[in-house]
């Protein structure tokens, strides 16, 4: 009986719905869940497991705030919806961006808004051929991204995200966007001599004369890189990046869909490092998830170029500016302010990470274990000495969530990579009990 709700709820699921990531076989055991309270969910059954992704990494308030409810329900009864394009405006869009302004990267004080963080990245782009052709470089077109980035899977988004598996079905790519190695500490080969970071940076520097200065726009880069496995950057390598970017004349645009607004132990991902973008994009945890959103932040020299033009920039969302999804921002600017959600994912990551070092860190099948901030992984690996990867069949990760799942952690794995970001409302005691499932349940399956 416990087991029909869900089963009885997918089989409905699988006959109308098509789900990101669509694959049959892999949704016939899927969970329907019904209910969230704080870091918790609930499924039909009503079986409770830890979130051990805040949803997709954006739930950082955690389940069932009635703050941003109530922000929500305030503007749907004043003022629903109403157009952003220009001519038309609302308070809750002024407010949100007069916020941001104080509170992200100091020459960054204008602001688009968009649906997510797709549409963010998309924006992007075009805001920086935009600017290039003002400032008489119209060759100046191609995006720079990296092995293992994730920048959404819009055919633009998705031309820069790094991972081959989202390209398959849908090549080919939209041109003018290439690929760099990602720094990867534990995979990255730098020569002899030079550090590994500044060595991943300049990988930046070949590819820029490769295709020629006059022909490259920008490099996006994620603070940390997320869904590609929580690559952590070495501390030289943004910093060089920043030198070369100046350099050429290349525009650095911060993916911070992921590690803004807390995440990483600081209110942006780039602060780490003392590094400042041209260019910022956010979406997650901007809402906690509760509404979709997002948007990109550009410097005062891009405001600039954008405020002589004669002519409209001709990029446009029917919802950019959305008032509901504006104030439940501002509602989400409080909480993220007022309970230090940067100082709260510093020590509940550290813990999580200490935790998971010292239980699986000499494990013979984990080969890293790492982490920013409340975002960590861990690799597994089929042999430590020679790094050599479990075979696909062996489904070395997939059996691991199996497992933590019938313990009460539902979180998820880039492919032998599994991955953790829980709400950063996430009581202590329960970041132990994370690392305490997830040990007990790469035991199980890979042996003490």
């Amino acid at each position: 009986m416990v087991e029909d709700a869900n089963a009885a709820l997918v089989a409905r699921d699988l006959g109308h719905l098509i789900h990101p990531l669509q694959h049959r076989a892999s949704h016939a055991s899927a969970l329907v869940w019904t209910r969230g309270e704080g870091h918790c969910l609930y499924d039909a059954n009503g079986d409770r497991y830890i979130d051990g992704m805040a949803g997709l990494w954006n739930v950082t308030a955690g389940h069932g705030r009635r703050e941003l409810v109530d922000a929500a329900t305030k503007q749907l009864s004043e003022l629903a919806y109403v157009s952003g394009y220009t001519g038309s405006t609302n308070l809750r869009a002024i407010e949100l961006a007069e916020r941001l302004a104080a509170m992200v990267y100091p020459d960054i004080n204008r602001f688009f808004f968009t649906s997510g963080g797709g549409e963010a990245s998309d924006s992007s782009f075009k805001m920086a051929r935009y600017y290039w052709k003002l400032k008489g470089k119209p060759d100046k077109t191609k995006v720079i991204s990296r092995e293992w980035a994730y920048h959404g899977v819009t055919m633009a988004a998705m031309s820069a995200t790094g991972m081959p598996p989202f390209w398959r079905h849908f090549e080919p790519r939209v041109p003018g966007f290439l690929h760099i190695p990602s720094p990867y500490p534990y995979r990255y080969q730098a020569p002899a001599g030079v550090s590994q970071g500044v060595a991943a940076a300049d990988e930046l520097e070949k590819a820029i004369l490769r295709e020629g200065p006059e022909t490259v726009s920008m490099f996006i880069a994620e603070p940390v890189q997320g869904a590609g496995g929580v690559i952590v950057p070495q501390d030289d390598y943004f910093p060089r990046i920043r030198e070369i970017c100046d350099k050429y004349d290349v525009l650095l645009v911060s993916d911070e869909v992921i590690t803004g607004f807390g995440r990483t132990g600081t209110m942006f991902g780039m602060q780490h490092w003392g590094v400042e973008p041209d260019m910022m994009q956010f979406a997650k945890a901007v809402t906690s998830g509760y509404i979709p959103f997002g948007g990109i932040g550009i410097s005062d020299d891009i405001a600039a170029v954008l405020d002589a033009d004669e002519e409209a920039w001709m990029h446009a969302y029917t919802y950019s500016g959305h008032p509901v999804g504006c104030a439940v921002a501002l509602a989400m600017m409080d909480i993220v302010e007022n309970e230090d959600f940067p100082g709260q994912a510093a020590t509940k990551g550290r813990r999580l990470l200490d935790g998971l070092r010292e239980s699986l860190g000499d494990h013979p099948h984990v080969g890293d274990v790492r982490g920013l901030g409340l975002m960590c992984a861990v690799e597994l690996i089929k042999d430590k000495a020679s790094q050599t990867d479990f075979d696909a069949s062996e489904k070395a990760a997939a059996r691991v969530l199996g497992e933590a799942r019938k313990r009460g952690l539902f979180t998820r794995a880039r492919g032998d990579v599994l991955c953790l970001a829980p709400p950063i409302v996430t009581p202590e005691g329960e970041i132990d009990r994370i690392v305490e499932i997830l040990t007990d349940s790469v035991k199980a399956v890979h042996g003490s």
